[in-house]
């Protein structure tokens, strides 16, 4: 097949998305595919490519990427880390990948057999659609989180949260703002959801999310989960006895609102005032860092915030690690959402500290990989670091989490299950 894949996020960048999309890409090449990639200049997370990354990838650039793939480098908008400067360069690029891609396959003879669109970059999704219906091939959109529910969760009286439509307003002019971004909210869930359900399949990486887009008339839903190479990632020993004192916890991925990390923070501030060994380390970047570093230093938890590190170190920290957290807040759509992070961490065989409800829970509890808590539950996270610190064997490293990956979120079963949805969907009627 000549598969044509849009994406606002690709290699060289790091990320969830990045990762998935190299892992697959790889193996569709392997199976002897043909893949063509439409995306920006590189400029995740800082909004703006480095000056190596925009010598190396200029828009316009046509790249033979690292397996082999074509990589056609499309424009980008310098952007904060606001919703709205970001959503202007997801429509940049994707206005720009439609004249370049209209301009590339204009001979019937080259044009690719299958277009998959992926979100969150919403404006992708037109143009997958628009590309398809104009050549007359099948589309595959892939929702690769509860998009776009997280960005358009609403509360009891429409698309403001719920603690919103109680607060006391601030004013009519602020009020007026308020809902015609509910409004705007809404009517994005309405279009996204009306795309979908023009795709010849919509793939996402949950099985709850995909029970709720077949709720909505979305039709075929396939399952993809993220996943892991369980090659490239080594699984873990127990510590000897009298390796360190402190019960070690590590936190890895996004710092931001959707995490509510500061229970972490708080939780081990109480831990130490008790007079309980313990050291944190969360490592990443978002929005939330700088607030988690001050709070860590005001409430004088034994807390170290330090930037994001290249994955090739991320297996240091594992080795490092007693106890590895991951954490959503109890958002609605969370229940539909997994963390990417999970299977990696699932594959290291380390205990994992899961502040998580909704299927990212049940997989934990599947993998029997962990103890699970209630989001945002502080005094269940310190019970449960005290009795770690107690009790280290309770938190050794468990085999029954990489077995759980090896049947359910290896890269290699993964991509196999995708080639057969898009060959599914490619085959002549």
């Amino acid at each position: 097949m000549r598969i044509l894949l849009l994406t606002h996020y690709y290699a060289p960048e790091f990320g969830a998305p990045q990762r998935r999309w190299s892992a697959l890409v790889e193996r569709f090449l392997a199976a002897g595919h043909r893949v063509t990639v439409a995306t920006p200049v590189p400029h995740y997370p800082g909004g703006r490519p480095t000056r190596e990354q925009y010598r190396a990838h200029p828009v316009g650039a046509v790249e033979r990427g690292r397996h082999g793939e074509t990589v056609v480098r499309t424009a980008y908008l310098p952007h904060r880390a606001d919703i709205t400067s970001r959503t202007a360069d997801h429509l940049v690029s994707a206005l720009d990948a439609l004249r370049r891609l209209r301009r590339r396959f204009s001979r019937p003879g080259t044009r690719p057999d299958v277009v998959v669109a992926t979100a969150p970059a919403i404006p992708t999704l037109l143009v997958g659609r628009t590309l398809a219906a104009l050549w007359g091939v099948p589309l595959v959109v892939e929702m690769r989180d509860a998009w776009p529910d997280l960005v358009t969760h609403v509360g009891p009286a429409g698309a403001l949260p719920a603690e919103e439509v109680h607060a006391p307003q601030p004013g009519a002019m602020r009020r007026s703002l308020r809902w015609a971004v509910a409004l705007a909210k809404g009517q994005v869930h309405e279009q996204v959801t009306s795309w979908q359900s023009g795709a010849q399949a919509v793939v996402t990486t949950t099985d709850r999310f995909a029970d709720v887009l077949e709720e909505r008339g979305v039709s075929p839903v396939e399952v993809v989960r993220n996943g892991t190479d369980l090659a490239q990632v080594t699984p873990q020993r127990d510590h000897l006895a009298d390796h360190h004192r402190a019960l070690r916890c590590l936190y890895l991925g996004n710092m931001g609102r959707s995490q509510g990390l500061d229970i972490v923070v708080r939780a081990a501030a109480r831990l130490h005032e008790e007079g309980i060994d313990l050291q944190v380390r969360m490592i990443g970047h978002g929005i939330e860092a700088p607030a988690l570093a001050a709070l860590a230093e005001e409430l004088g938890a034994p807390v170290e915030v330090l930037p994001r590190i290249p994955h090739r170190e991320v297996g240091a920290q594992y080795r490092w690690a007693d106890t590895v957290v991951v954490s959503l807040r109890d958002w609605a759509p969370f229940q539909w959402t997994v963390p990417s992070k999970l299977y990696e961490m699932l594959a290291t065989g380390r205990h994992i500290t899961a502040l998580l409800d909704g299927e990212a829970a049940d997989v934990v509890r599947a993998a029997g990989a962990g103890d699970v808590l209630p989001p945002g539950d502080i005094e269940a996270l310190t019970t449960l670091w005290r009795e770690l610190a107690a009790d280290r064997p309770r938190a050794g490293v468990r085999a029954s989490g990489r077995t759980w990956v090896g049947e359910h979120a290896d890269d290699d079963v993964l991509a196999r299950r995708y080639l057969e949805i898009l060959a599914d969907v490619a085959a002549p009627d």
